[in-house]
């Protein structure tokens, strides 16, 4: 399936503003979508395209502060470049330590801009690969019976088969069994793999 092009939102109260970026950005060739206030960008019906969004910080109604911060909750949140006349340094550490890619003031050279752009649609890229791999582990997961995954949980730890067979009160040989399954089911070609597997569940 091809993978959808990337989209660029720009999300600004000045016209001048929003006008001067959404026709710098389709001369680039990018997809660009303008909104006029924080609410209009919460309420359009977006697709599950990549991109990025470009973020004024002073707006009427909610503020870009409080839209990155509304993003930064949904499954896959496009990454956030704040482009804004009024900065200043607590609002910059504030959006950084939110994961804005970057924090950009006006007016901004084209090739900074476009860097941060560059930076923030790679980010994008590997979010969206980790989530499709934490997805697949987790089908994965669901797949186990609840005793393979009380051996999951214990070989991830680093525990023999023989130390697992006496703190689940059985034999290392169903052990093994158990834990034959436990790699064919997570896909597993090693227990290295296994761990990483249990290190992405429980980060997640």
């Amino acid at each position: 399936m091809e993978t959808p092009a990337a989209t660029i939102h720009v999300v600004d109260d000045d016209d001048s503003i929003r006008t001067a970026l959404t026709r710098l950005l389709r001369a680039k060739g990018y997809e660009t979508r303008a909104y006029r206030s924080a609410g209009e960008f919460l309420m359009s019906e977006r697709t599950a395209a990549p991109g990025c969004v470009i973020l004024d910080v002073n707006m009427p109604g909610p503020s870009g502060l409080d839209l990155h911060e509304s993003l930064t909750k949904e499954e896959n949140p496009l990454p956030v470049i704040f482009l804004t006349g009024h900065g200043d340094i607590p609002m910059t550490v504030r959006a950084m330590k939110a994961g804005a890619v970057d924090f950009l003031t006006k007016p901004v050279r084209r090739e900074v801009l476009m860097g941060a752009i560059a930076v923030a649609l790679a980010r994008d890229e590997e979010q969206r690969l980790a989530g499709e791999q934490l997805r697949a582990v987790r089908e994965c997961y669901e797949r186990l019976t609840a005793r393979e995954r009380e051996v999951f949980a214990q070989v991830s730890e680093g525990r023999l088969n023989k130390q697992i067979a006496a703190n689940l009160g059985t034999s290392e040989r169903t052990i093994k069994a158990h834990r034959a399954q436990v790699m064919e089911k997570m896909r597993a070609r090693s227990v290295a793999e296994l761990v990483r597997a249990a290190d992405q569940l429980r980060s997640s």
